[in-house]
C-alpha cells in the first residue's frame, strides 16, 4: 500500500471518503486495512506538527511496509473537531496518536513520535508479526 497522507476535512466526512465517518468513528474507513497516525494540532503552523511531518517524510518506505497512513486533524473545522473528539484529544494542543488496524489507540504523545518508536510499536503488534511472516 502506498504511503498516504489524508487531511481530514469536513468535505471528506460529508461525502464519506476514505476517512469518512461510519457511525461516530471518523476512522472507520481505515479499519482492518491501515494503521493510522493521527496528527492533531491547533493550526498548520504548529512547530510539533511540522516536526512530525518532517520526520515521517524520511521514512515513507517503512511506513508503507507497515500499512501506516497519516491523517491530520488541524484547525477548528468540523471534521478536525470530530476526529479529536473521537480520540479524546484537546482542541488547542498537538497530539500524535497511533491507531491500530482494529481501531484502538496504541500510542499517544504530546510530542512528535520518532519514526523508530512508531515502527517498533507497530512491529510488536501481533497482527504486524503475522503480516511479516506472510510477506
Amino acid at each position: 500500500m502506498a504511503w498516504k497522507t489524508a487531511a481530514v476535512t469536513a468535505a471528506m466526512l460529508a461525502v464519506g471518503g476514505a476517512a469518512g465517518a461510519a457511525g461516530d468513528d471518523p476512522l472507520a474507513g481505515y479499519r482492518w486495512q491501515s494503521r493510522v497516525l493521527v496528527l492533531a494540532a491547533p493550526d498548520a503552523e504548529d512547530a510539533r506538527l511540522r516536526a512530525q511531518r518532517q520526520a515521517l517524510a524520511s521514512v515513507r518506505t517503512g511506513a508503507s511496509e507497515r500499512d501506516l497512513v497519516t491523517v491530520e486533524a488541524v484547525g477548528k473545522g468540523a471534521a478536525a473537531s470530530a476526529l479529536r473528539r473521537h480520540l479524546g484529544l484537546p482542541d488547542n494542543d498537538f497530539r500524535a496518536v497511533l491507531v491500530g488496524k482494529d481501531g484502538g489507540a496504541k500510542l499517544t504523545s504530546e510530542e512528535p513520535i520518532p519514526p523508530q518508536r512508531l515502527f517498533s510499536t507497530i512491529d510488536a503488534m501481533p497482527m504486524r508479526q503475522d503480516e511479516a511472516k506472510r510477506r
